[in-house]
């Protein structure tokens, strides 16, 4: 699989700046990648973009291996009335009932699945509307912001499940936690407007899972050379 941008532009509609401009890179791991940067930047604008245009030869996206893109963000609401245990079972596809049951244990949903989505705190709500795109068939999920509001120690739990329940999968996570990107993440695009250093460049970071013991030195500096842009 090999998610690359070679020199991809945008502009907004009625506008002459460019969101983005002339940007490349190349992520080809499984696991979790990441977008990092201020509001602003056109994170989101490239979310959409590598959803909608990803198999548009003008568009200058390449997705060798990644026919199946979900985007996920927060803040989605979802549809209907019915319960919010109602919806998953509806959403679930055939065999997929064990890793329903254990992504609700995981994400501490259980006591909310006979509430309304609009009863959910924001956290709550963001956790289960996760869970509905991990149910269905992806090569790439695009997680925006898809964990704000959620506690950072179970955040950390659910992002290490993630990674060791869809280890084939890639993921790139859109967040302005510069911690938890450095530690979770691998390949990371940075996105900045500061003067200091303007544009896009990729930082290793340090990948952290199950099993990993953290270097912490590496950390520090894989956090540094992203601060280092603003």
């Amino acid at each position: 699989m090999r998610l690359e941008c070679d020199g991809l532009k945008y502009t907004y509609p009625g506008s002459e700046a460019a969101v983005i401009d002339n940007l490349c890179f190349s992520m080809t791991t499984p696991g979790f990648n990441a977008v990092f940067g201020p509001s602003g930047v056109g994170k989101t604008s490239l979310a959409k973009l590598l959803v909608s245009q990803a198999n548009l030869p003008a568009s200058r996206i390449s997705t060798t291996g990644l026919d199946r893109i979900l985007y996920s963000y927060n803040q989605e609401r979802l549809p209907g009335w019915s319960s919010t245990g109602n919806h998953l079972n509806k959403v679930c596809p055939p065999g997929k009932e064990g890793l329903k049951k254990k992504l609700i244990d995981i994400f501490k949903l259980e006591p909310v699945l006979d509430a309304r989505f609009s009863q959910l705190s924001m956290g709550q709500q963001n956790r289960m509307n996760l869970i509905r795109y991990l149910l269905q068939e992806f090569d790439l999920l695009i997680l925006d912001e898809s964990l704000a509001n959620v506690d950072e120690v179970l955040r950390e739990t659910i992002i290490l499940a993630i990674k060791t329940l869809f280890p084939g999968k890639m993921f790139l996570y859109i967040s302005h936690n510069l911690m938890e990107v450095a530690k979770f993440c691998r390949d990371i695009l940075v996105l900045s407007e500061s003067v200091k250093q303007k544009g896009s460049f990729m930082v290793r970071g340090r990948d952290y899972a199950h099993g990993y013991a953290l270097d912490k030195q590496a950390f520090d500096a894989s956090m540094l050379e992203i601060m280092d842009a603003f």
